[in-house]
């Protein structure tokens, strides 16, 4: 038996790194799944964006394990586009219990320099992508009367902001604060909402960003000191690292478990 089994699970930003970790995983478990990602690069950053093959690879990855599957490329930004995708995801697999609101972005600058448009989908991806996710999915949760559980993918910088990111810093702040707030008022229907938070993953935006990373350090040391030794030898999670503790999350052993933050991050947010 998976802990997943009979269950449907929705997720974001599912092409690869820490959602496709997430789609295996619950695929592994018994879940069918249905998969979105922009598959296009959704704002300007330091590493490459996803691509429609990297998607079909998590399609290919889930079938393999004998798994159902309903994916489209989406735009978080895009509500229309998300509602559409989770009608004929339920529609196709009969019902959906768990989301997994992972899709966003990173990039750096601080906040007084850096152009408004990035400002603004950091705010509209990272923030506004995750109210999006919840606005098209928990409708259908909610109908189905099966109870389920969402989680929101935040950050270490969702619990202490960090120098370089107040942009990214706003975002998942945010994020913590509607999670907790859906928490409540989702209460009723037993649909629980925790958020996650990583530090480091051994992803691509993780990765082929750090050259940035390690440039913007160069040309403003106080932003060094602000990370203090911490970023320059960090502990770097695997994105399966972070995919059990979204399992774990999204099954029944954390049934009595609703408006929590789970740190995943070797104790950054204790530094």
């Amino acid at each position: 038996m998976g802990k997943l089994d009979s269950k449907v699970a929705f997720i974001t930003g599912a092409a690869r790194g820490q959602g496709r970790a997430h789609a295996v995983r619950m695929a592994e478990e018994g879940a069918d799944i249905i998969l979105s990602d922009v598959c296009a690069a959704a704002t300007e950053t330091d590493y490459p964006a996803a691509t429609a093959e990297d998607l079909a690879e998590t399609v290919r990855q889930v079938e393999a394990l004998g798994r159902r599957v309903v994916w489209a490329p989406a735009d978080v930004r895009d509500l229309s586009a998300l509602e559409d995708l989770v009608a004929r995801g339920v529609a196709a697999l009969g019902r959906l219990d768990v989301v997994v609101a992972n899709a966003g972005v990173s990039n750096w600058g601080r906040f007084w320099e850096m152009p408004i448009a990035r400002w603004r989908d950091m705010i509209d991806i990272n923030l506004t992508g995750v109210f999006h996710t919840l606005r098209a999915t928990v409708p259908a949760m909610i109908e189905a009367g099966n109870g389920g559980s969402i989680v929101c993918i935040s950050s270490v910088a969702g619990i202490k902001s960090l120098p370089g990111q107040a942009h990214y810093a706003a975002a998942k702040h945010g994020v913590v604060g509607f999670a907790n707030s859906a928490a409540i008022e989702l209460g009723p229907y037993r649909i629980r909402v925790n958020t996650v938070h990583p530090w480091g993953v051994s992803t691509p935006m993780a990765l082929e960003g750090a050259e940035a990373h390690q440039k913007m350090f160069a040309d403003n040391p106080s932003y060094a000191a602000a990370m203090g030794q911490y970023w320059f030898d960090p502990p770097i999670s695997t994105p399966e690292d972070i995919a059990n503790a979204v399992l774990f999350l999204a099954s029944d052993d954390a049934r009595t478990i609703t408006g929590t933050q789970l740190t995943v991050d070797h104790g950054a947010t204790k530094i």
